[in-house]
């Protein structure tokens, strides 16, 4: 699924989730982006989202939902823990934009999703 806000008529951000793997023994495990533009930026608008995409995994059963943060990203990381995502690895020089190799950290969020889910 995908999310969009708007503030006067404009995108602010979006956020998606989909599976984390594509194979049926991740099914329950999602991994999600989310953006908010850069003049929409310490508004709470991806917290905002961040909380209508964890509903939204709740009711789909999803076990756990991973995020994928720049590690210079400080506002997405805080923005995370406050609701509760944890930090769980990092990947040294996984990407190149901006002209500048970037780390990679992972968070994720348990959520309550099936004990026994069915395998099939």
């Amino acid at each position: 699924p995908s999310f969009v806000l708007e503030e006067n008529g404009e995108v602010a951000g979006f956020a998606t989730y989909s599976q984390f793997r594509p194979y049926p023994a991740y099914k329950y495990t999602v991994e999600h982006s989310v953006y908010v533009h850069n003049n929409h930026q310490r508004k709470g608008i991806a917290t905002k989202l961040l909380k209508h995409l964890i509903a939204e995994a709740e009711q789909q059963q999803v076990k756990t939902i991973i995020a994928c943060i720049d590690s210079s990203n400080e506002g997405s990381i805080i923005a995370h823990e406050k609701l509760g995502f944890y930090y769980t690895g990092k990947i040294n020089n996984a990407g190149y934009k901006f002209g500048r190799w970037l780390d990679i950290v992972y968070y994720q969020l348990d959520l309550k999703g099936p004990d026994f889910p069915n395998e099939k």
